[in-house]
C-alpha cells in the first residue's frame, strides 16, 4: 500500500480540487449537505475561528456531541490549525467529564445541549457554577485551569454565557488566509491530531495520542479493502467519538472521496431511512446495531438493495448475524476489522475478496505496514500457528503513547515497539487471525470498552459497600453485560436498583450494571487472587445464560 504523507487538512484540500462538486457530507435527517469544495471552505473558517480564539499548535480542542455536522467541522477545523481533537463520549456525566477535561488540558470545548436524558449544559454548570456570567463562552475556573472557551453547538437557544457555533464566523474574519497557511507550516502529518480516551489495560481512562499519518493511512487501508470509490456512500451511525466512527468511517471516506451520510445517533428507523433514502452502498455497525435493524418490525418497509459492503466490529461478531446481514441486507462484501484504539485502531482485516467462511469466521490478516504476531504472554516467545497466545502488533499505526502517562505507555508498548493488546488469538497457516478471549478482563458491551476497575473504584466510595468486583457476563444482544458482585458492610442493606441508580447518577449510561449480585465472599486462588472467571461461570449458571455464552463469534 502506498502511504499518504499528508495532514487531514491537506487531504480535504486535495478532495476540494479533484472533486469540487461531488457531495462530501449529506444528512438524511437534517438540512445539511456540502460538496467537497464547500466543506473545505467551511472547515477553513472553523480553523481560523479557533486561531482567533487563541488556539495554538498542539492545544486541545474537545468535542462533546453526537454525530452532528459541528462534530465533523470541529474535527477538521482543529486539524487544520494544528490543534489536537479530544473526543468525549456522549454518555459521560460530571465525574467523567471533569476528569477528561482536566487530564487532557483541554483549552476549548465544543458541546451539544441535550442528548437523550442528559443535559450537557447542566453538567457543565456543576463544574462551572457561574457559567451564565461569562461572555461568548470565555470561561475561567480553578478546577479546570486550562479551559478558556466553551462553544455551544445545540439547536436550542444559546445558554447564557456561551458562544454559539454559528457565531464563529465573526471570529474567523480576524484571521487571513495567509495567517492560516503560516500556521500550517508549523506542523506535519507525524504530529498528534487526535486523543481518544480509553480505559486500555489499567485504571482510569487514558488519552491515546494518534497522528494524522496513523489514522489517515489506517482509514486508507480500510477503504482499499472495501473497494471504496467516489461513487460509494457510507451510512455512519457509529459514534464519531470512537475510532470506529472517526477512522473506520470518516478516514476511510476522505481517503477515497466517498460520501459521508451521518446519522446523529443510532436508532433503527433513522438508520434505515438514511440507507433507503440516500441509496447508501455501505454501513458500519457493532453487532447490536445490525441485530436491532434485522429484528425491527418495519424492516421489510425499507430498501436495502443499494448496500454492498460495511464493517461489523467493536465487539465479538456472532457468525449467524453476519450471515443474515449478507443475505437480508445485501451486504455480500461485509468485512471485519480488528485492533484497538492504541493502534489507530486497525491491525487486521478481512477483505471483500476473502471467502465468506473467512469473513465470518476470522478477523482477517495483518494490515499492510503493520506487523502482527502471537506470543506467549508469560515469556514473550513466539507461538506457533494454531496455538492461542497474546496478539501483539507494531507499525505506523501504533499510538505515540498515553498523554502524560509514560509508565502506562511503557506497559503497553515494549522496548521493541510491540503493542501488547491483551487479546488472546490464534493465527492459522494462511495468516488469518481468530480472537478466542482476553487476558485482561475488560468488558465490551455493544462496542463500548468498559474497564471494571473504574466502576469498582466508584462503588468503593459508597459507605455501605465493603468490597466489589465487576465482571462481564455473556449477552446475546450486546456481546457482554455488566454484573456488579458486592459484599456489603455488616448491618447495611442495599437493593439492586439502589446500586444501579447510584452508578447511573454519576457515570455514563453504558457503565450501569445490568445485574447486581450480593455475596459474602469472592472465589480466590491459593495466592489470594480473586478469580473473576469463576465468578463469570457462577453468573452463567445463576442467570441461565448458557445459550448466550454458547454463541460462536469470529
Amino acid at each position: 500500500m502506498e502511504m499518504i504523507e499528508k495532514t487531514l487538512g491537506q487531504v480535504i484540500k486535495d478532495l476540494a480540487k479533484k472533486y469540487p462538486d461531488n457531495t462530501a457530507v449529506k444528512y438524511a435527517t437534517r438540512d445539511y449537505c456540502r460538496t467537497w469544495k464547500e466543506f473545505d471552505e467551511e472547515t477553513d473558517k472553523v480553523a481560523k475561528a479557533f486561531m482567533a480564539l487563541g488556539i495554538k499548535k498542539g492545544d486541545k480542542v474537545a468535542i462533546w456531541a453526537t454525530n452532528i455536522p459541528e462534530w465533523l467541522l470541529t474535527l477538521f477545523g482543529a486539524a487544520k490549525c494544528g490543534a489536537v481533537l479530544v473526543t468525549v463520549n456522549t454518555n459521560y456525566k460530571v465525574f467523567e467529564l471533569e476528569y477528561l477535561l482536566s487530564q487532557s488540558d483541554t483549552k476549548l470545548l465544543v458541546m451539544q445541549g441535550i442528548y437523550r436524558d442528559t443535559n450537557y449544559v447542566n453538567i457543565v454548570k456543576q463544574l462551572i457554577p457561574d457559567l451564565e456570567n461569562f461572555r461568548d463562552g470565555a470561561v475561567t475556573d480553578e478546577k479546570l485551569p486550562f479551559l478558556e472557551r466553551i462553544v455551544y453547538a445545540g439547536e436550542e437557544e444559546t445558554p447564557a454565557g456561551l458562544l454559539n457555533f454559528k457565531n464563529l464566523d465573526r471570529f474567523a474574519a480576524e484571521i487571513s488566509d495567509k495567517d492560516l497557511e503560516e500556521r500550517q507550516k508549523e506542523f506535519d502529518c507525524y504530529d498528534v491530531t487526535n486523543m481518544q480516551y480509553t480505559s486500555g489495560t489499567t485504571g482510569f481512562p487514558k488519552g491515546v495520542m494518534l497522528t494524522h499519518y496513523g489514522i489517515i493511512n489506517n482509514g486508507k487501508n480500510i477503504g482499499d479493502s472495501m473497494k471504496f470509490t467516489e461513487k460509494d456512500k457510507l451510512c455512519i451511525c457509529v459514534p464519531l467519538f470512537h475510532c470506529f466512527g472517526l477512522v473506520l468511517a470518516t478516514m476511510a471516506c476522505i481517503t477515497h472521496a466517498t460520501e459521508l451520510v451521518p446519522v446523529e445517533a443510532y436508532s433503527p428507523i433513522p438508520v434505515m431511512t438514511a440507507i433507503s433514502q440516500e441509496h447508501c452502498t455501505a454501513i458500519h455497525g457493532v453487532p447490536t446495531m445490525f441485530i436491532g435493524i434485522l429484528g425491527h418490525k418495519d424492516f421489510a418497509n425499507y430498501d436495502f438493495s443499494s448496500l454492498r459492503t460495511g464493517i461489523m466490529a467493536g465487539s465479538p461478531c456472532p457468525i449467524e448475524v453476519m450471515k443474515q446481514v449478507v443475505e437480508k441486507m445485501y451486504m455480500k462484501d461485509i468485512v471485519i476489522v480488528f485492533g484497538q484504539t492504541e493502534a489507530s485502531p486497525g491491525c487486521t482485516m478481512t477483505t471483500t475478496d476473502d471467502s465468506l467462511e473467512k469473513r465470518v469466521g476470522t478477523v482477517g490478516r495483518a494490515f499492510p505496514g503493520v506487523e502482527c504476531k502471537i506470543i506467549d504472554p508469560e515469556t514473550n516467545a513466539d507461538v506457533e500457528d494454531g496455538k492461542p497466545g497474546e496478539f501483539v502488533a507494531r507499525g505506523y499505526n501504533i499510538m505515540k503513547g498515553y498523554y502524560k502517562m509514560p509508565e502506562a505507555t511503557a506497559q503497553a508498548i515494549d522496548k521493541d515497539g510491540w503493542l501488547h493488546t491483551g487479546d488472546l488469538c490464534i493465527k492459522d497457516s494462511e495468516g488469518y487471525y481468530k480472537v478466542v478471549g482476553r487476558i485482561k478482563d475488560m468488558i465490551i458491551r455493544g462496542g463500548e470498552n468498559i474497564y471494571p476497575k473504574e466502576i469498582e473504584e466508584f462503588l468503593y466510595t459508597c459507605e455501605k459497600i465493603s468490597d466489589v468486583q465487576v465482571i462481564g457476563v455473556p449477552s446475546r444482544k450486546y456481546g457482554e453485560e455488566i454484573m456488579a458482585c458486592i459484599i456489603l458492610k455488616p448491618g447495611c442493606e442495599m437493593t439492586e436498583d439502589e446500586v444501579k441508580d447510584l452508578v447511573k447518577a454519576n457515570m455514563a449510561r453504558h457503565k450501569v450494571p445490568s445485574y447486581v449480585r450480593f455475596v459474602t465472599s469472592f472465589p480466590m486462588n491459593a495466592a489470594g487472587k480473586i478469580q473473576k472467571y469463576k465468578m463469570r461461570e457462577e453468573a452463567i449458571e445463576i442467570l441461565k445464560l448458557h445459550e448466550d455464552a454458547a454463541i460462536e463469534t469470529a
